[in-house]
């Protein structure tokens, strides 16, 4: 391997130092820094490597990391507000969670190689629809928070149809205190007046005429149950539309929301077997009625058919998706988060309804007990009904001592601010924890009363033990839940080891992710994810931090967090970055809310134009319109660049409303634009900043910046250029480095910064650094390459590039270049003269790439009829080579349709991808062999990936919506391979 550091950086880069000099031979450079200067502008090149750490060894980096996880302090945390300990199966947890089978592939736009994790993520969305008792439910969201500010939003889109005066929405002042201040920022951009406000109060007052809409939560955040049939009632009498936040450990046993009338459903899936990992990835969920299901915000997994008629597996209504849409679409979300509702969906199916049944009565116990023995303190327990979470009055003499008291035991509790102390209980918590937890309050009782502990432990001590087998809750019979739930087979069928191993390993083989072969998808950046940068993830110092702990007991994440903010801030060249946003559309929202507020600061409120290349990655305006921003497309010449003219012409037009322009660097089609200081700097003079969507910044780390360019700020996608794999669907993570005179309005977080304001930003993720616990993948990427090697990174990324361009450009149109030929770290492949000569679209070449093995590229992004490839810095030569090969017989299989030697319908495209049921069965009635179908290539022979289905009918699932698994006599033929 050619101009890259020693060590790590030798086993993340694929190709050797040979390979680099046959390539560069093919690409007809004469050195990999001379292909450099011809991809890349020079007047944005950078001077010298990024000020980043140097490289450090797999073994060095694990053991100062087990150093970084001891600073973690090993506390027992019981604060709760939508975080709590929990039991990962180790069947899940090595076989799902910590396996690349299931974390490396890509969101399953290409159905026939993803019913693996189609079929998971059926069973979380069937999970929480019965646990709900709503009657669709889509396939996660980022968090809780961001779940209740899409359902705001969703039912305030629905109102405006038919009530568009209706503005005001309710929000419950006993909602998690980061829902109601994700909630407030979603809504002021967009005019949404969201009044915090007791619920009850607000039924007795009357005056709902205005009401689109109101958020609950039942158990709310002191733990308290709530009987919802009379507020929905009286919101929908009103014309109003209800959400409701709950749990689904206590849906187990509590009525469900759907029965009471909720209109929306939302929570998080994080105590079903994923840990609170400081904050996150956690799968949110998001149920509605079967009327919303058409503006369900995010994906949702439905049921269609294939080319033989058999039941398959597909995202429902792709056509919603923001490259579509655009400032039309419902939202802006491009990441879910798949692997965590995978693992959620299987920590169902594992533990079935008995089984979490079980879990829910043994803590609900816990809790009864736990009550019972702080009442025979004195303590009273404001709850008159609960699940697992307590809020007691230890009385104000007595209030600073259980702190006190609780630190010395080294104990995390909730404290109010009036003094009351709040106990949530979670799966992992034990009767010594309860025995624990009874000595606080007792020491604390004893200290204020000035009397002998002994005589207050003896009182404690004569109150009821937990019991072994706790009976039913002891609730009113409004809120016990009647309804039987997880009647589903594959909620019964996976109880051992044996058959979950065996089930988990069968959807993992349906699917095809970086463990199989490449995936050259276009700006999405399918690299490496190495085991070093993915171990301490699940490691207990870092995933059993609680994201409310006090800072002090975090103390590595702390530095882990301090440290990768400047490695950012190294990479981009900016003065200061927020981590909160977990995802990269999160990003672009926070960033434009960002400008939103400089401007606002400076006396501008006016500045409402976001101008967009046409180009651009459609959550771009989708971001802008949900900022309370106005996108005006920019157009882009016959070469793909923005168009300078008609940007000058359009920022001198809208002048004083000029907000900003968001741009991708390199463009969304590949090509380094020379113009683009140009571009910058004719925005700057209208007094509008630069986004730069960080997309693409793979092709920028060490040899230019977002700084470097012009911008302003931009935001980063760490599940791309920084190693966080895509976790067939996410996690993801997006934060924003800005430049220092944009600062003071990055995000700040209620509960990691009491009293937080002034000119930040409200927050954008429910918790203060996003999805904390996969920042240490970054980290770990930074750490193990260091400078040299993030800048080799980069160039072999866009040699990589240039080598499939020079491979295929013969055979397939290439449709954007720099002038001299060169392109960046991906490419567009210009399929539309074959749709003419063959009738073959670009979706045929994508199904028949499954029939060599490989998952496709990008289809129909950026230009409609394309193929954009980006094949990163980590894959080998070999593997390179073997795709140009398949594209290349893809190609030759083209031209027997076009001269007629091949029949125009009946033929290996039309009829790819070919599974093994149809290549292996009786009849065979194309007029090509099954050779040819199923073995194109001799390379295919090594490694026979067996697309699962047949090509799917997509139409048919859009007009047959079905969101949940299949019926029960339909069950074995849905799922037989």
């Amino acid at each position: 391997m050619a101009d890259a550091a020693t060590g790590f950086a030798d086993r993340h880069i694929g190709p050797r130092a040979a390979d680099v000099d046959r390539m560069l031979e093919v690409v007809g450079a004469p050195s990999l820094d001379a292909l450099m200067d011809e991809a890349i502008p020079a007047g944005i090149r950078l001077a010298g490597l990024p000020d980043l750490p140097e490289a450090e060894s797999e073994a060095a980096f694990l053991a100062r990391m087990r150093g970084l996880a001891d600073r973690n302090a090993p506390w027992r945390s019981f604060i709760g507000l939508g975080y709590y300990g929990c039991v990962t199966p180790p069947v899940i947890r090595r076989n799902l969670l910590e396996n690349p089978g299931w974390y490396t592939p890509y969101t399953p736009y290409q159905a026939e190689v993803a019913q693996g994790r189609l079929e998971a993520l059926l069973t979380f969305q069937t999970a929480v629809s019965d646990l709900t008792g709503m009657d669709v439910a889509n396939a996660s969201l980022l968090d809780e928070a961001t779940a209740a500010a899409e359902a705001l939003t969703m039912l305030c889109r629905l109102q405006a149809r038919r009530r568009p005066a209706a503005r005001r929405f309710l929000v419950s002042s006993e909602c998690f205190p980061q829902t109601i201040a994700v909630v407030r920022g979603r809504a002021e951009p967009l005019g949404i007046e969201v009044e915090v406000a007791d619920v009850g109060a607000a039924r007795a007052a009357g005056g709902a005429e205005d009401l689109a809409g109101v958020l609950v939560q039942s158990p709310d955040a002191s733990g308290r149950l709530h009987d919802l049939a009379p507020v929905t009632a009286w919101a929908h009498a009103a014309g109003a539309q209800v959400v409701v936040a709950s749990d689904l450990l206590a849906l187990t046993l509590l009525t469900p929301p759907g029965e009471t009338g909720a209109d929306v459903v939302v929570g998080s899936a994080q105590r079903f077997g994923v840990p609170p990992g400081y904050g996150g990835p956690h799968a949110a969920f998001f149920a509605a009625r079967r009327a919303a299901a058409r503006q369900l915000p995010g994906r949702m997994i439905g049921v269609s058919v294939d080319a033989r008629g058999r039941p398959a597996l597909r995202m429902a209504l792709q056509t919603r998706e923001q490259h579509i849409r655009r400032e039309r679409a419902t939202s802006n979300i491009c990441t879910a988060q798949a692997l965590l509702a995978n693992v959620a969906g299987m920590y169902a199916a594992y533990h079935g309804p008995d089984g979490l049944r079980e879990i829910a009565l043994r803590v609900h116990g816990l809790a009864r007990a736990l009550a019972g023995r702080l009442e025979a303190l004195g303590m009273a327990q404001r709850n008159d009904a609960f699940f697992d979470t307590l809020r007691v009055d230890p009385g104000p003499a007595t209030a600073a001592a259980v702190r006190a008291a609780a630190e010395a035991a080294r104990v995390n509790l909730r404290y109010h601010p009036g003094g009351d102390v709040g106990v949530a209980l979670d799966e992992t918590a034990t009767e010594a924890d309860v025995e624990a937890i009874v000595e606080v309050f007792a020491r604390a009782a004893g200290a204020a009363a000035r009397s002998a502990p002994a005589a207050v432990g003896a009182a404690a001590r004569s109150a009821p033990a937990p019991a072994d087998a706790p009976s039913a809750p002891d609730w009113p019979p409004e809120l016990r839940r009647r309804t039987p739930f997880l009647a589903h087979p594959v909620f019964h069928r996976h109880r051992s080891e044996l058959q979950m191993m065996r089930y988990l390993k069968r959807l993992e083989r349906r699917d095809v992710g970086l463990d199989t072969s490449m995936i050259p998808l276009g700006s999405c950046t399918m690299k490496l994810n190495a085991a070093a940068e993915m171990e301490p993830v699940t490691w207990p110092r870092f995933a059993d931090v609680h994201p409310f702990a006090p800072p002090e007991q975090a103390g590595g994440y702390r530095r882990i967090i301090a440290e990768l903010e400047g490695f950012l801030c190294a990479v981009t060249g900016f003065d200061a970055v927020s981590l909160q946003p977990n995802s990269g559309a999160q990003g672009e929202f926070a960033g434009l809310l960002v400008i939103r507020a400089f401007h606002r600061a400076r006396g501008e409120p006016g500045r409402d134009v976001v101008l967009i290349p046409a180009s651009a990655h459609g959550t771009n305006p989708a971001s802008a319109v949900m900022a309370g921003l106005r996108p005006v497309v920019v157009a882009c010449d016959g070469a793909g660049n923005v168009d300078l003219g008609d940007l000058r012409a359009k920022a001198a037009a809208h002048g004083p409303r000029l907000s900003a322009l968001m741009i991708t660097y390199p463009s969304t089609h590949g090509v380094f634009e020379d113009s683009i200081q140009d571009v910058c700097r004719a925005v700057h003079e209208r007094g509008g900043q630069v986004y730069m969507d960080g997309a693409n910044l793979n092709a920028q780390v060490g040899l230019t910046s977002p700084a470097r360019i012009g911008a302003d700020l931009c935001h980063l996608n760490l599940h791309k250029t920084f190693a966080i794999p895509h976790g067939g669907g996410g996690p993801g993570m997006g934060p924003i480095a800005v430049a220092g005179h944009l600062a003071p309005y990055l995000p700040r977080h209620p509960l990691a910064e009491p009293g937080a304001g002034g000119t930040a930003i409200p927050p954008v993720s429910a918790a203060p650094w996003g999805s904390a616990s996969i920042l240490l993948i970054s980290y770990a990427y930074v750490r193990l390459l260091g400078a040299r090697g993030v800048t080799a990174a980069t160039k072999h990324a866009i040699l990589a590039a240039n080598y499939v361009k020079s491979r295929l450009e013969a055979r397939y149109d290439v449709l954007y270049t720099r002038p001299n030929g060169r392109v960046a770290h991906e490419l567009v492949f210009d399929l539309r003269p074959l749709k003419a000569r063959a009738d073959v679209t670009a979706q045929d070449v994508a199904k028949r790439l499954m029939d060599y093995g490989f998952h496709a590229p990008t289809v129909s992004f950026p230009v409609a009829g394309t193929l954009m490839v980006e094949p990163t810095e980590s894959e080998p030569l070999d593997e390179l080579d073997r795709f140009c090969d398949a594209m290349l017989a893809i190609r030759g299989e083209i031209d027997e349709i076009a001269a007629g030697r091949a029949d125009p319908v009946d033929n290996l495209l039309k009829n790819a991808p070919h599974p093994a049921a149809e290549v292996a069965g009786d009849a065979w009635t194309h007029p090509y062999g099954r050779q040819a179908a199923a073995f194109p290539l001799p390379f295919v022979a090594e490694n026979k990936v067996w697309p699962a289905v047949a090509r799917i009918d997509d139409a048919h699932g859009d007009r047959n919506l079905v969101c949940a698994c299949p019926p029960v006599e339909e069950y074995a033929e849905a799922t037989d391979g």
